[in-house]
């Protein structure tokens, strides 16, 4: 198990009553001093540092474990998506992610076609992510301006869309949804810096409808797209 900011170490003691072992992540050089005193001589493990920075894999050496892992933690809005792409890229990858976030994030990584985001795309390409239960303001102290939300991510380990290429599959995402009100041909001639004709001819070898809007579009024909991109050489035009 693997806690992410595990601050004054509240849910960090409740893991590690469940867990064989707890890696706990902090940042705050003076909470990790606090902790590691709490926590001496049990099966929880306090590692000082920024989690974006985090290896997985070095972690689990340390403690003479392998294999897949399960990653908790109340995630901060301002850094979670690249703190779900850090570990869900991670290798080895976890195999369940449990965090809270904001409502409106976990709403938005949970969102199915008619209501997908570039965050959608990023964390449903790796894992299902299912929202478990909303948390009121009220129930933490001070109470935040937000709603929050714990997700649950399942991880099978293998990408949930054919995608042989992730670094190009994400270039053809980001193009799509960077004028996410306009059409998808539009929106992807946008992105990529391209004639609109090239991102019909683009969109028609995948099979899209080119009227569509960005959030319409489902995991594998991300995929479809991205293959017809491609095929085609990679068209892209310069600013």
């Amino acid at each position: 198990m693997i806690e992410i900011g595990a601050g004054t170490g509240a849910l960090t003691a409740e893991l590690a009553a469940r867990a064989g072992r707890v890696v706990a992540l902090e940042l705050d050089e003076r909470l990790c001093a606090q902790l590691a005193q709490r926590f001496r001589g049990t099966n929880v493990s306090i590692v000082q540092g920024d989690a974006l920075e985090f290896d997985p894999a070095s972690a689990l050496e340390a403690t003479d474990e392998s294999g897949r892992y399960v990653i908790a933690g109340n995630l901060p809005y301002y850094i979670a998506q690249p703190l779900l792409r850090h570990f869900l890229e991670a290798k080895p990858p976890p195999q369940r992610m449990i965090v809270m976030l904001q409502a409106e994030v976990a709403k938005s990584i949970a969102a199915q076609p008619g209501q997908m985001s570039m965050l959608s795309v990023s964390v449903q390409l790796y894992g299902e992510p299912r929202i478990l239960f909303h948390v009121p303001p009220s129930a933490f102290r001070p109470p935040p301006k937000v709603r929050s939300a714990v997700v649950r991510i399942d991880v099978p380990g293998t990408l949930r869309a054919p995608v042989a290429d992730s670094e190009a599959f994400f270039q053809v995402v980001r193009a799509g949804f960077s004028a996410r009100r306009k059409q998808l041909r539009n929106g992807l001639a946008n992105g990529l810096r391209i004639d609109p004709a090239k991102a019909a001819t683009l969109l028609a070898e995948a099979e899209i409808d080119p009227t569509l809007r960005p959030q319409m579009l489902p995991l594998a024909a991300w995929a479809d797209l991205t293959d017809a991109w491609i095929a085609a050489g990679r068209p892209e035009g310069r600013r």
